[in-house]
């Protein structure tokens, strides 16, 4: 089925492109939130009358949503989920979820708005893209923990799936080459000395 865009559709086309599509698309998405008309001759001319007015209120639409990009971009958001211990969620995290997480966080993101390429299965931090308007995106992130003292300690960038030994482990291989740091650094100047002790002597 042909059709006039009357807004920027991703993957379509611009405001004004005919294009053609599948017959369902076209009458469960595309006509229905008037994003596009049929296209005839009608149409075409119906279309070119309100060309102007529709490319103002299209401008409108995105200084808005630039604004609101602007507030959003950069933001995250926590979910609670339960999970096993590799990670892996009971169920997954959906655009619905990622909505509601954001309201309640005083945050109005509508659930058509969010972009999963596919839905989220495990724990951990995730970029998620929202589209405010055909023409402007924002970016958030997505933590998703057990708890709430899990998710803060995942924004902080730790890895709340090593076990307690391994965390251990890891702060003492810190520990271990902060020292050898020290003692190659005190060794690097007692060297510096040594040589300028010669060159006095000399």
């Amino acid at each position: 089925m042909e059709v006039i865009l009357l807004e920027r559709v991703e993957n379509l086309g611009q405001m004004g492109d005919v294009v053609n599509v599948k017959p369902g698309f076209a009458r469960n998405f595309l006509l229905p939130q008037k994003k596009a008309l049929r296209a005839n001759d009608t149409n075409k001319k119906v279309f070119e009358q309100q060309r102007v007015d529709l490319e103002a209120r299209n401008l409108e639409r995105k200084s808005e949503a630039e604004a609101a990009a602007k507030k959003i971009n950069g933001s995250s958001f926590v979910v609670i989920r339960q999970a096993s211990e590799t990670g892996v969620l009971y169920g997954s995290v959906s655009t619905r979820d990622i909505a509601e997480a954001a309201s309640a966080d005083g945050v109005k993101i509508e659930r058509a708005q969010v972009r999963l390429l596919k839905p989220l299965k495990s724990l951990g931090v995730f970029g998620v893209r929202i589209v405010l308007h055909p023409e402007v995106d924002a970016s958030i992130d997505v933590n998703i923990a057990r708890s709430e003292d899990e998710a803060e300690r995942q924004a902080r960038g730790e890895n709340v799936l090593a076990a307690p030994d391994e965390q251990e482990e890891e702060a003492g291989e810190e520990t271990a080459a902060e020292f050898f740091d020290e003692e190659a650094q005190a060794a690097i100047t007692d060297e510096a000395d040594g040589e300028e002790t010669k060159e006095e002597n000399a």
